[in-house]
C-alpha cells in the first residue's frame, strides 16, 4: 500500500488531502499539533494521526523515532500560517516576521530533511511543499502581504535547492500551488478546497523524476517565479 505523510492534515487543505487520499486506498500519516483534537482525521480509513510541532526540531526528532524505519512514498509539507496579512510596512513586526517565516520556511525544509530515509525507502519518493501564488515575484502587482509573500517566496528557493541536490538520489521534490482557497485562512473566500485538492492530487500522482524543481499550480501549470 503507498503510504503519504501530509503535515497540517486536521483541517483545512490537509484535511481534505487526506480524505481525497485515503478514498484512493492510500495509507496516511497525517500530523497535528493537537492529535486528540483531530477527530475528523481520525476517523479516515487507514489514517494513523501522529503529534508534529512543525517548528519545533524536537518534534520533528519524535516523528521520525515514531516512524521508524517505514518508507514514505510521497510526503506534503502542508503546515504553514499567515499573521497580519493586511499589515503595511510599518506594522510588521519582527516576531511575526520570524515566525511566519519559522512555519513556512525553515518547517518544511527540517521536515524533509529528516525524512530523508523514509523517502528513500518508498516507491514514489516525492516530497512536496505547499507555496502559493504570493511567492511569485514577477506576478506581484498589487503588494501588501510581506511576511507570508517573503515566507513563500523563501520556502521556493529551499525547495529548488533541494530539488537539484536530490534528484541524483531519486527524490523528486515539487512545489504545489493550492490558489485560493475557501478555508480559515482565507475567511471562506476562493475556490472549493475539494476542487483544489482533486487538481493537486492529479498532480502528485502523474510527477515524474523530470518535474523536480517545479512550482505547479492545482490546474497542472506552472506558476512563474
Amino acid at each position: 500500500m503507498q503510504t503519504i505523510l501530509i503535515s497540517g492534515a486536521n483541517r483545512g487543505i490537509g484535511l481534505e488531502l487526506a480524505r481525497q487520499f485515503s478514498a484512493a486506498g492510500w495509507s496516511i500519516v497525517g500530523t497535528a499539533r493537537r492529535p486528540d483534537e483531530a477527530t475528523e482525521l481520525k476517523a479516515l480509513p487507514g489514517t494513523e494521526v501522529l503529534p508534529l510541532e512543525a517548528t519545533d526540531p524536537s518534534s520533528i526528532d519524535e516523528l521520525v523515532s515514531r516512524l521508524g524505519g517505514r518508507p514514505i512514498d510521497v510526503l506534503i509539507a502542508n503546515a504553514g500560517v499567515a499573521i497580519h496579512l493586511e499589515a503595511t510596512p510599518v506594522e510588521v513586526t519582527r516576531e511575526d516576521f520570524l515566525a511566519v517565516l519559522a512555519t513556512n520556511s525553515f518547517a518544511p525544509l527540517a521536515l524533509a530533511g529528516a525524512l530523508k530515509p523514509n523517502l528513500l525507502a518508498g516507491q514514489h519518493r516525492v516530497a512536496a511543499a505547499m507555496s502559493s501564488l504570493m511567492s511569485s515575484i514577477t506576478a506581484n502587482d498589487w503588494g501588501t502581504q510581506y511576511t507570508y509573500r517573503a515566507s513563500k517566496t523563501g520556502l521556493n528557493a529551499l525547495w529548488r535547492a533541494l530539488a537539484m541536490e536530490w534528484r541524483s538520489i531519486g527524490i523528486t521534490a515539487v512545489l504545489l500551488r493550492p490558489g485560493m482557497v475557501a478555508t480559515r485562512m482565507t475567511g471562506y473566500r476562493g475556490i472549493p478546497v475539494e476542487m483544489s485538492v482533486a487538481g493537486m492530487k492529479m498532480v502528485v500522482e502523474r510527477l515524474t523524476p523530470a518535474d523536480a524543481g517545479r512550482l505547479i499550480g492545482y490546474d497542472g501549470s506552472d506558476v512563474p517565479w
